[in-house]
């Protein structure tokens, strides 16, 4: 007798991978910090959920290559990142999108027309957050390092997001939040026009966060930097975005430069510092000047959070892409009403390894089941 399990064994291997590629693509979220530093006990109960909360995914180091991208990138990896991103906004729901630098793997190397392609892809994978704000910081793949810096490219790659300024710098508001993004990489470069327009820019901010004439004092000098002391206390300003990590890692801990093994070498040359952070006398300088409420940074492919001395939280935002790292994450900020607490939502994607394992597995049946289905048909048909 023929074999008629075979049509329907392989409909239902098909439909659990369907049904398996559904499930990794939705993230495992999970409740980290409730961020209270610098609030009253008494507000402890505005850290419940309440309509009037922003709640904000930040993801990083997308690493895309636009016209770059090799077969595998464009039918598998940003397939499911653009899975990743419509699943998360199907079951978060999130009010706004920030991007935490390096949208390009290879930027700073890129032409417009390709810069162009990678702007293409981006948008491409975002899906429904094109409906959302949203706000992109650059990174040191987008504008490159010190020695590559230029002030005219930096204009032209900011004029592509929205917000930006022509040093790479953003200030906005949506609801009770407050917002600053700062283009981190001209901070980390020496005396060039571009690291004196983002002072410029961070001088502003200061100025306004001040409520009384504190702003037109003299400044006091620290490190290179000129600073302002605006009388504001710690965590009273805004949220501070950025690329670069403000942490100062001990020179013990720091790994030096890697090339990392588990997709990097993929996109873009090495080696490459993944243990970067802005100089002590950078951060300062912002903790002086803005009193940020929480800051956000990148770069370092993995997620950590830190409380600096006076309290302010620092999140660093893990790289969503398989292209960066095996697990990829991002986390989901969620502002409180009374301007002071977030809570911190983190977000863990599949791994690709275990996606493409569940393909191989898939592909091994298939191709076992139909040499057997073979088999079978060749020996009933000797009889």
């Amino acid at each position: 007798m023929d074999i008629v399990w075979w049509p329907l064994f392989s409909l239902i291997l098909v439909s659990a991978l369907i049904i398996h590629e559904e499930w990794v693509s939705t993230p495992l979220c999970d409740t980290l910090l409730p961020t209270t530093s610098n609030i009253d006990e008494s507000e402890s109960e505005s850290m419940e959920d309440h309509p009037q909360d922003l709640k904000v995914m930040m993801v990083a180091d997308l690493l895309l290559l636009g016209s770059d991208s090799g077969y595998l990138n464009r039918i598998f990896r940003d397939y499911y990142t653009s899975k990743f991103f419509r699943k998360s906004f199907q079951s978060l729901e999130p009010d706004m999108l920030v991007v935490l630098g390096d949208v390009s793997a290879r930027g700073a190397e890129l032409t417009k027309s390709k810069w162009l392609s990678v702007i293409h892809q981006f948008h491409g994978v975002l899906g429904p957050f094109l409906g959302l704000p949203l706000h992109v910081v650059l990174g040191d793949r987008d504008v490159g390092r010190c020695s590559e810096l230029s002030a005219k490219s930096v204009n032209w790659i900011a004029g592509r997001f929205p917000g930006l300024d022509s040093t790479g710098c953003g200030s906005f508001e949506i609801g009770n939040v407050s917002f600053v993004s700062l283009n981190a990489v001209a901070l980390l470069c020496g005396n060039n026009d571009l690291r004196f327009g983002v002072e410029k820019v961070i001088e502003r901010e200061s100025s306004d966060l001040s409520a009384e004439s504190e702003a037109d004092r003299n400044g006091e000098s620290f490190g290179g930097f000129g600073w302002r002391e605006n009388g504001v206390s710690s965590g009273s300003g805004p949220v501070v975005l950025l690329h670069f990590p403000l942490r100062q890692i001990p020179p013990a801990n720091f790994v030096g430069e890697s090339n990392v093994i588990d997709g990097r070498g993929f996109v873009g040359a090495g080696p490459y510092t993944l243990m970067q952070n802005l100089p002590a006398n950078a951060t300062e300088y912002i903790f002086q000047a803005l009193k940020p409420r929480i800051i956000f940074t990148a770069h370092s492919y993995e997620f950590s959070a830190y409380t600096h001395p006076d309290r302010t939280y620092e999140v660093t935002v893990p790289a969503m892409t398989w292209n960066a790292r095996d697990d990829p994450g991002f986390i989901v900020a969620i502002f409180r009403r009374n301007k002071r607490a977030v809570s911190i939502i983190y977000c863990a994607l599949a791994r690709e390894s275990r996606v493409l394992g569940a393909y191989i597995s898939v592909l091994i049946l298939l191709a076992s089941t139909f040499v057997l289905v073979k088999m079978h048909h060749l020996i009933h048909s000797r009889r």
